[in-house]
């Protein structure tokens, strides 16, 4: 199997970018080498990528103490947190066949991606790796605060699309996680960051630009094949997390007339997740 599916491929070939997307492959590996697995062991929070009950793709924040996600072997990250009650992944992580998963240190702008195959053993998540990367820091607003550890999280109710407060919470965001999957294949978790208003709002639709970055196209990729995607927008101020899923596509800029690829995202479900104390 090659190291991109159709929908990577086809995105790549229309961006114009297909050889040096062959180019960057090389830097995909099936293992964790020693420094990707010590930067596993210093996170203290993870955002994971995997599907719900009904095949649609959330992002989730998981947290706990340094060494709460570690390498068990070159292979396998054990993550030793579940999704909180509420969460849309608390309960169909049992039978989730793929995840992605993002790790990232806000303060130093580094990050590295792992997706795979997901199981869970004894309270805990475990990852087998089927592709190891790191990405480059573009885009990454620096901050000593993390993404808000899962541990203490309380869910609001539901909704079926976005609040005021919400759409208010979206528009002042400099930073979001994406989830995106392609069904018998596997999951991505993604980070995606601008000035605050990078992402307008308008009812429940939400569009953002889509810069250039490594060039394998993953998440445009799995949206490509299957259009749908998850976020996750964190309140850096308070802790709290807004979850949304919902149908996404890429609109191209018509041809010869230049401009910026646009991907929007039309909301189904939206959950928030506040700090209990």
């Amino acid at each position: 199997m090659g190291a991109f599916h159709r929908g990577e491929l086809l995105v790549q070939e229309r961006a114009g970018v297909r050889g040096r997307a062959e180019r960057v492959a090389g830097s995909i590996r099936g293992e964790m080498p020693a420094p990707a697995r010590s930067f596993l062991e210093d996170r203290r929070s993870v955002v994971l990528a995997a599907a719900d009950e009904r095949g649609r793709p959330w992002a989730s924040a998981l947290g706990g103490p340094a060494g709460f996600v570690r390498a068990s072997d070159s292979r396998t990250v054990r993550i030793e947190a579940l999704p909180p009650p509420g969460d849309p992944l608390s309960q169909p992580i049992e039978s989730t066949e793929f995840a992605g998963l993002l790790a990232i240190d806000l303060a130093t702008r580094r990050r590295m991606r792992v997706n795979g195959r997901l199981a869970r053993e004894n309270g805990a998540l475990l990852i087998r790796a089927d592709q190891v990367y790191a990405n480059c820091p573009k885009y990454i607003h620096p901050r000593e605060a993390e993404v808000s550890r899962g541990a203490g999280l309380v869910a609001a109710p539901r909704g079926a699309g976005l609040t005021d407060a919400q759409r208010d919470w979206i528009a002042r965001a400099d930073t979001f996680f994406i989830a995106t999957m392609y069904p018998g294949e596997g999951a991505d978790a993604s980070h995606r960051g601008g000035p605050p208003g990078f992402v307008s709002v308008a009812g429940n639709r939400l569009a953002w630009s889509d810069y250039a970055g490594n060039m394998m196209y993953n998440t445009l990729g799995n949206i490509a094949a299957y259009p749908r995607a998850g976020l996750l927008v964190p309140d850096f101020s308070t802790g709290a997390n807004l979850l949304l899923t919902g149908a996404a596509r890429i609109v191209w800029p018509a041809q010869g007339r230049g401009g910026q690829r646009i991907v929007e995202l039309e909301v189904e479900e939206t959950v928030e997740l506040r700090p209990a104390s």
